[in-house]
């Protein structure tokens, strides 16, 4: 029996060559997702043949900036780092990202921030039915959830300490999610770089 060569890349489950030529045959932005045991990172780059260029890029821990209590790596998180990414794409004259999983599977989480680009704006092949519900995306489930655990104190406090030593109840993550979409989409980049500028020593 002869021998079947494959690349390394392959056998270490870190590309998709497939998918890869179609990105570079297509020459389209592409946005990426990778979500840690801590954070999420999403970015959207432009494909070259000598590597990929980074366009610009958001991390969940920037959401802090505008407010943000709530966990740095769920649904809700997901979102909003999406639709920030979208907004900062529009600044830089990007209008249209095609989403690139690689060998990744497409999970709720990456639906989740592929939603908040649409939102912000940004065009980019989807189907309705693969994205979360508003429910899922303003963490109303997660609402639910702790008005369900408030009679018994001892469980809540335990299950949302990290919320709640950051001053969020977890009941009100919906109006929460709310006003930190409201901060992302109503923030003016420019007005914030040049009121940095003048507030610096000199």
């Amino acid at each position: 029996m002869g021998h079947i060569y494959t690349l390394r890349r392959i056998r270490d489950l870190k590309t998709n060559y497939r998918k890869r030529e179609r990105l570079l045959i297509g020459r389209k932005n592409f946005m990426t997702v990778r979500i840690s045991g801590q954070n999420v990172t999403a970015q959207v780059l432009r494909p070259e043949t000598a590597g990929d260029k980074v366009i610009t890029s958001v991390h969940s821990r920037e959401l802090s900036s505008f407010g943000w209590k709530g966990s740095l790596k769920n649904i809700p998180a997901c979102y909003l780092v999406g639709l920030l990414l979208g907004k900062k794409c529009a600044d830089k004259g990007v209008n249209q990202v095609v989403l690139y999983t690689g060998i990744r599977p497409f999970t709720s989480r990456i639906a989740a921030c592929l939603k908040g680009l649409i939102e912000a704006g940004i065009t980019s092949p989807h189907s309705e039915k693969t994205l979360p519900d508003s429910e899922r995306i303003n963490g109303a489930h997660i609402a639910s959830y702790a008005n369900m655990l408030k009679s018994n104190v001892g469980e809540y406090q335990s299950r949302f300490s990290g919320l709640l030593s950051l001053g969020l109840n977890p009941e009100e993550y919906p109006s929460h999610i709310t006003e930190v979409k409201g901060e992302i989409l109503n923030h003016d980049p420019k007005k914030h770089r040049s009121n940095k500028i003048t507030t610096e020593p000199s």
